[in-house]
């Protein structure tokens, strides 16, 4: 894709307009067709994504100028139509839209809300794919009410779980519609573009800046993107097999995360053994550079093949940081090559990371934040806790926005592998894992199909036990456990953590 010409700061890129409309009398509604809703009726964010179409690929191409720190850009999706459409619609914040093409001819479209309504001179036709092109700009730096724009004083990376991935790109934006991607990254002299997945090219463009291009192998839902531009170092070794690891990290802070970053081979090879192959072409860290508490959410983010953290973080002894390393690892599998299909399913990103994260830190012998060292002793205390957190924050696969990133996603999602591991026993618990990561693997699933699996692999229906667990107002029995109790709920208890306005989201059990 041609590199489009940078822009300098526009004042409507400064504003909050609410409806920029460039419809022209030409290009007015047609009269087949009929428009894609505008949601994909998600629970926890019932705004979110659109219908009507399908996302196979996008191709993003954005050019940083390092004088007015802005980003100029074109998002080309592939789209197939499920009917005929008058009109659709992306989800889209604070970028400023220049013009969009559907194959290849101009369209008619405004902004609204965080939707980029969209009507095509020619509606596309049903189960016929068409290409959707988007030329914009965007100001990292922008205020909004949400984004996953993560400012450094050298460029830039981002963050865009659970909902803001559409700050960066237009999209839609929902883990139910994951489609390929490619990256291509341009910077000025002296600074490094990288994206999610392999780099498959690099040009030299003749005037002081290069263009990096970067393609996944696999299909990613639109929140595990990342996109980094800084004064970076790659840093390149080998995994089990030979996995390509790759990290990127500011040049000046290098050394000092070293023995950090040397930490990742064998991390992959201990989950490998319990839950296979790692499932991608290529993993790393991105401790990007930028330490602000305020920088974004969460401590780590498990951005597809290259894991986004503040730097200082990984700067403490392995004790400190491998439980929680190993966690945003697990996420290759859990959130990543199986997402989910809804953000009430969240649970199984979270409780399977915070699971292999505690397993892996009492394998080691490394005390937890309560002083505990065994995943029984953990479980106890998680368990007597269960009444209250149930009814402070909902049963363990019925969140909300405001406590979709607390405790019971966390620690509850634990509580509940472990009591299916109590029941079942290890040798089926680990068939079961595996077989729902195989089953859904590059695509999205939901509790029910979690609970399929273990249903058809244990042998036993077990949808009642485990929809007692992950549903029900009253925490069920802990199988082989008898002598636990559940404290009785008290407003004197101390609650799991919720989603505070500013959306911070670390309620993870291996920090």
């Amino acid at each position: 894709m041609r590199y489009r010409t940078r822009v300098t700061a526009p004042a409507a890129l400064l504003g909050t307009a609410a409806v920029l409309s460039v419809a022209s009398p030409a290009l007015a509604a047609p009269e087949t067709g009929t428009p894609g809703a505008e949601t994909l009726g998600d629970a926890v964010f019932p705004s979110l994504g659109n219908d009507g179409y399908r996302v196979s690929a996008y191709h993003l191409d954005l050019a940083y100028d390092a004088t007015t720190r802005l980003v100029d850009a074109t998002a080309t999706l592939s789209i197939t139509p499920t009917q005929d459409l008058s009109r659709f619609s992306l989800d889209a914040l604070g970028l400023e839209i220049h013009t969009v093409t559907v194959a290849g001819a101009a369209a008619a479209f405004e902004q609204t809300g965080e939707k980029l309504r969209i009507t095509p001179a020619e509606p596309p036709a049903a189960d016929i794919p068409v290409d959707v092109t988007v030329a914009y700009s965007a100001d990292p730096r922008r205020t909004l009410a949400h984004t996953a724009w993560v400012p450094t004083p050298d460029g830039f990376a981002v963050c865009p779980q659970p909902d803001s991935a559409h700050t960066v790109f237009p999209c839609n934006d929902h883990p139910a519609d994951k489609a390929d991607f490619t990256f291509r990254v341009t910077v000025p002299a002296g600074l490094r573009g990288v994206a999610s997945g392999a780099l498959v090219g690099t040009e030299e463009l003749g005037d002081g800046r290069t263009a990096y291009t970067y393609r996944s192998r696999e299909p990613m839902a639109t929140e595990l993107v990342q996109i980094t531009v800084g004064d970076y170092v790659i840093k390149d070794r080998s995994g089990p097999h030979g996995l390509p690891l790759r990290d990127v990290v500011p040049t000046a802070r290098a050394a000092a995360l070293e023995p950090a970053l040397s930490l990742t081979p064998n991390l992959v090879s201990w989950i490998e053994q319990r839950l296979g192959a790692y499932p991608f072409e290529t993993y790393g860290l991105l401790p990007c550079n930028n330490d602000a508490s305020d920088a974004f959410d969460f401590t780590g983010l498990e951005t597809q093949t290259l894991t986004l953290y503040k730097p200082n973080y990984l700067l403490q002894a392995e004790s400190k940081i491998g439980s929680h390393m190993m966690h945003e690892l697990v996420h290759s599998y859990f959130g990543n090559s199986v997402s989910p299909a809804t953000w009430s399913d969240l649970w199984l990103n979270e409780g399977h990371a915070d699971f292999y994260g505690l397993l892996y830190r009492y394998e080691r012998g490394w005390t937890d934040s309560l002083g505990l060292v065994t995943m029984e002793a953990r479980m106890k205390d998680t368990y007597a806790r269960g009444d209250q957190w149930r009814r402070s924050s909902g049963p363990v696969a019925s969140p909300n926005a405001a406590n979709l990133f607390d405790s019971q996603r966390y620690l509850g999602g634990v509580l509940v592998l472990y009591a299916l591991r109590q029941l079942v026993g290890e040798s089926v618990f680990t068939s079961i894992e595996r077989t729902f990561l195989e089953r859904f693997r590059n695509s999205s699933a939901t509790t029910d199909d979690y609970i399929a699996v273990a249903s058809e692999v244990s042998g036993t229906d077990l949808s009642g036990f485990l929809r007692d667990w992950l549903y029900g107002t009253k925490t069920p029995r802990m199988p082989g456990h008898p002598d636990w109790t559940v404290t009785p709920v008290s407003s004197a208890l101390r609650r799991p953590q919720t989603r505070p306005s500013s959306g911070y989201h670390d309620n993870s059990a291996t920090l």
